[in-house]
């Protein structure tokens, strides 16, 4: 039974700064609703606002006593110390909440200007402190003194805190802030703030944008909010343009589940400012941060030359937050900002996608699941990418609960791997009498929640758990002899034999990481179709299909010529160029998914075959068969036969059927090693017509 082992994690800098990060959003976040209060207030009531009340504004004086208002206070005193609370609770509860907003008090205090950073600090600091001393004396204190020793305790290292916050904390964070503000302004007179997008945007795709969204840009935004009425550091991050031009690139661009699942994407990221649902597309192809970067120095251009900004943090990144916190008069320079970022965005990331090769389609999944392990836990989002559906949360594996009878093998395309074990499968656990179990072959993409049993390549396992996570799950790693093949015939034996008992798989209880799981709605039945397989289809009714010119002479080398995998990959694929049945692009793609997952079968056998995008630059179905009698290298392992496979629909399956049965027997494979012409080849694949 394959075991699975799962990485540890490998502390960095990166991972650090993440950790970091996160806890600053943990404070900001759950009070972002009160910073839109405070926004809202500030453009309606202050003195340039839309609706100026001296009263609530605080400018100008009422009964000869000036007005306070309510902009200072709320942004003085009410946001930092809702800010430490929640840092002190985070450590310690509510206890530690209390202590945090003491300390903080003393931050705000002692500088006088709006304590962001500092109740970031006492917060949390609050909260610790208070933990630590209270497990000086836990359980040592007596019978009815509890309330009296933690109240006074409490309050006693509170007021400590504050005198630390008011004496020491609050002068050195003034100074900070005063320099951070002073860098900002340098910037911005010598038009240098746009080049902060060549460390925002990547950061932002690293998941490092909280540790300088909330940690950095926000208290100082705030402070300059205070001071100008707007601040144009609250649209450095938050500018969904950028992202935007991306997404709208892969609308027009892009291939295969990429551009299928962009537009809804895009609808997320830009009406529902969740900015991480475009980070995967990125990390399929890394040179489009210059898309994003590019985007991001246009706005923040735009912005400077527009002198624009908003009153209050944008959370989440919404075109509706957005403008719902902007500036009165800036509301044509933040929509330009936004308009101009993601044209550039856009511009960029077309030329970049029009002149570089790659594949979507079966990059997709692997890019969210890269995504979610940068930031540490499962996307909200993911699976509208994924198309996971509420599966994607599962974390175990399911446990069988009653008779076999829907066994599917999965792999990427659907095509060759998939076809192939299944019909292996198919026909061990016919020999051991159970041919009423049915074994299909399907890709990833395709996968849904209604089968007993899922067998995939080792690679590929995580994967396929969140889309089937009632099934049982196998990992393979050699499609022609796994000896897992054996373990699920025994399950099959003990399952569907009257009186068994409920059977737990392999990977029972084993749980599955928060990673993406199959490809999105581009895929749908394509996903098995696009490489030549359909769904649910048997070798039996391929056969039916009339597969006379699947394997023809001409498509058949006794002695191949090239020495790599590479090149073994090119020579199959001029075999199917020469018939006729694809185009250069699908041997381009026949690459890219050697790249993705392996397709060596085992048994010296391999079979390459285009991803589900290259599904239109199939012609007709075509199988070439190509031997190397001294092997070749395949990733570590020795090939003698290279099987070349283009489908469409399920054409070629009984082809590939009887090419598993060959190499299942052991004499079989002997005979096919010691073939003279390509018509004994053909006789022992059972062709029909040569």
């Amino acid at each position: 039974m394959a075991t699975e082992t799962v990485a540890k994690p490998r502390t960095s800098v990166r991972v650090g700064v993440q950790k970091f990060g996160t806890f600053l959003s943990g404070m900001i976040m759950p009070n972002i609703g009160a910073f839109i209060a405070w926004g809202l207030i500030t453009a309606l009531f202050i003195e340039k606002g839309w609706l100026p009340v001296p009263q609530l504004g605080g400018f100008g004086e009422t009964n000869g006593v000036p007005n306070t208002g309510l902009v200072g206070p709320m942004i003085t005193y009410l946001l930092p110390l809702l800010i430490g609370y929640t840092g002190g609770k985070m450590v310690y509860d509510v206890r530690g909440g209390v202590v945090g907003a003491i300390g903080t008090m003393g931050v705000i205090v002692g500088a006088g200007i709006p304590m962001f950073i500092g109740a970031m600090i006492m917060g949390p600091l609050g909260g610790w402190t208070m933990k630590k001393i209270d497990s000086i004396w836990d359980g040592k204190i007596r019978p009815g003194f509890e309330m009296l020793v933690n109240n006074f305790s409490a309050g006693i290292w509170g007021a400590l805190l504050a005198m630390l916050g008011f004496y020491a904390i609050a002068p050195v964070v003034s100074a900070f802030s005063a320099g951070a503000g002073n860098v900002v302004q340098f910037l911005v007179n010598n038009g240098l703030l746009p080049l902060t997008s060549i460390f925002i945007e990547p950061a932002k795709v690293l998941f490092l944008n909280n540790a300088i969204n909330h940690g950095v840009l926000t208290p100082l935004g705030v402070q300059q909010s205070l001071e100008q009425g707007k601040s144009i550091l609250f649209l450095l991050e938050a500018n969904p343009g950028p992202g935007l031009g991306i997404l709208l690139a892969y609308m027009f661009f892009g291939r295969g589940a990429a551009k299928a699942s962009a537009p809804g994407a895009a609808i997320i990221h830009f009406l529902g400012g969740i900015h991480e649902i475009y980070f995967p597309y990125v990390l399929m192809r890394p040179l489009l941060i210059l898309a994003a970067i590019a985007g991001g120095m246009t706005g923040i251009a735009t912005l400077a030359i527009t002198n624009s900004g908003l009153v209050a943090p944008a959370a989440p990144g919404s075109i509706f937050a957005v403008l719902a916190q902007t500036s009165r008069d800036s509301y044509i320079g933040v929509i330009l900002a936004v308009l101009l970022a993601t044209a550039v965005s856009f511009l960029v990331a077309s030329v970049i996608m029009k002149t570089t090769r790659h594949s979507d389609e079966g990059d997709l999944n692997a890019a969210t699941s890269r995504m979610e392990q940068m930031k540490g836990k499962k996307s909200s989002v993911s699976s509208t990418l994924t198309g996971a559906g509420a599966a994607a949360g599962g974390g175990g594996v399911g446990v069988l609960a009653g008779p076999v009878r829907n066994i599917v093998f999965a792999c990427d395309a659907g095509m060759g791997s998939s076809a192939m074990g299944a019909s292996v499968l198919r026909n061990k656990i016919k020999a051991a009498g159970f041919p009423d179990v049915k074994v299909t072959n399907a890709s990833i993409a395709n996968l849904k929640d209604d089968y007993d049993v899922v067998v995939t390549h080792q690679d590929l396992t995580e994967r396929a758990k969140p889309a089937t996570s009632s099934a049982v799950h196998y990992s393979v790693d050699n499609f022609m002899s796994s000896p897992e093949y054996d373990e699920i015939v025994e399950l099959v034996r003990d399952s569907n034999t009257e009186g068994s008992v409920a059977t737990e798989g392999p990977d029972a209880g084993a749980g599955t990481p928060g990673g993406a799981s199959a490809s999105g709605p581009a895929t749908g039945v394509a996903g098995a179709a696009a490489a030549g397989t359909a769904v649910g289809t048997s070798e039996t009714e391929a056969s039916a299909t009339g597969t006379a010119e699947i394997l023809a002479r001409e498509s058949v080398v006794l002695r191949g010529t090239a020495t790599t995998r590479d090149a073994a990959i090119d020579e199959a694929g001029r075999l199917l160029l020469a018939r006729g049945a694809v185009d250069e692009d699908y041997v381009r793609a026949m690459h890219e998914r050697e790249q993705s997952v392996s397709t060596y079968m085992g048994s010296f056998l391999a079979i390459p075959h285009g991803t589900n995008a290259a599904k239109d630059h199939i012609r007709k179905s075509a199988v070439s068969v190509i031997r190397y009698p001294e092997g070749i290298d395949w990733n570590g392992k020795q090939v003698k036969f290279v099987v070349g496979v283009a489908g469409i629909n399920n054409e070629h399956l009984h082809i590939l059927s009887s090419i598993a049965k060959v190499f299942t027997n052991k004499e079989q494979v002997a005979r096919l090693e010691a073939a003279t012409s390509e018509d004994e080849v053909l006789e022992l694949f059972g062709k029909v017509n040569a």
